[in-house]
């Protein structure tokens, strides 16, 4: 399996926007890519493809990122509030259509909007236009639908969100690395931990107690998962195992970290048995790591031309739309 061989983020924007739709006209960043990839039921062969000079970020997810983006850019989407998208009327009429129909409208709206992105770039700014505007332009759409504003890194001609770039760079820990660092982050929360290794532990990483007024407190157990975060999905049987085990530990609460995603079956799973497992996936933790600031730097950026939209014109009709 090569990229030339996964779907390209131009194929990818209208069935971003039926997930979206699907999800009831509004969702997440987090919610659109779990419904497309839901949709997509792309293989293991699929997401194990990586970028040449990043092997540590799948190219279909980066694609799909990338969908998302452009969905917004041509007017697909949209994003009142940051992180949080919102299917526009182009958006629905588009997904009304037919398939090959819609598909060849999206395209030929996705190519109008590259073909003029240039002079958008210039027209926003007094400054000279970039060496290369396309980049600088995608780099800018993806910067604006992130929930924070982290600079985002970029080794080549697609930007990497800070998330995968954090998410890689714990993976690259060693297991019990990665299990010191998410109890330590615990900690910060409150959460009293001891260390639980070796033979012994019963699939236990940490047990200890979980604040839950000035004056209670409940017993937690943790268990740390190290997986690949572009891997497969952490199943049901996972998490009822590790059920049964921080019930033996006499744990009334349990938490369960992984680098990866949880599968709807093991959402479910925990929390229709005792105790309770609140299910830290890679996204969850970067927020975490984000909000303790954790080896991460915020860069407040002023973008003039947000404010644009309170002044601009009615847009024309779609009808009126050279496609």
């Amino acid at each position: 399996m090569t990229s030339e061989q996964l779907p390209a983020y131009s194929d990818l924007i209208l069935p971003t926007v039926r997930a979206v739709i699907a999800l009831g006209g509004s969702a997440t960043a987090r919610e659109v890519t779990s419904q497309v990839l839901s949709d997509l039921a792309p293989t293991e062969d699929m997401l194990a493809v990586t970028q040449p000079n990043r092997p540590e970020s799948s190219v279909l997810m980066e694609r799909i990122q990338w969908a998302r983006s452009y969905a917004k850019l041509i007017g697909a989407l949209e994003s009142p509030k940051r992180g949080v998208f919102l299917v526009t009327a182009l958006g629905r009429e588009l997904a009304a259509l037919p398939r090959e129909e819609g598909s060849r409208r999206t395209l030929a709206l996705d190519r109008e909007y590259r073909r003029n992105r240039p002079k958008r770039a210039r027209e926003r700014t007094a400054e000279p236009a970039p060496a290369d505007p396309e980049e600088a332009e995608a780099q800018a759409a993806e910067a604006e639908e992130e929930e924070s504003l982290f600079t985002l890194e970029t080794t080549g001609s697609e930007p990497e969100r800070w998330q995968d770039v954090l998410l890689a760079r714990l993976h690259r820990l060693s297991p019990d690395a990665f299990e010191e660092f998410v109890l330590y982050l615990l900690r910060l929360y409150g959460l009293q931990l001891e260390r639980v290794g070796g033979s012994g532990d019963e699939g236990i990483d940490g047990i200890g107690t979980a604040p839950i007024s000035p004056v209670l407190s409940s017993r937690v157990a943790v268990q740390v998962k190290r997986f690949d975060p572009n891997g497969r999905a952490v199943s049901r049987e996972v998490v009822a195992l590790f059920q049964r085990d921080a019930q033996t530990k006499g744990a009334e609460r349990a938490i369960l970290v992984t680098l990866g995603k949880f599968s709807e079956p093991a959402r479910k799973a925990a929390i229709v048995t005792s105790p309770t497992v609140d299910l830290i996936d890679g996204e969850r933790l970067a927020d975490l790591v984000k909000e303790q600031r954790l080896g991460v730097r915020s860069v407040t950026r002023v973008d003039p031309a947000w404010f644009d939209r309170f002044d601009s014109p009615t847009p024309k009709p779609l009808s009126n739309r050279a496609v």
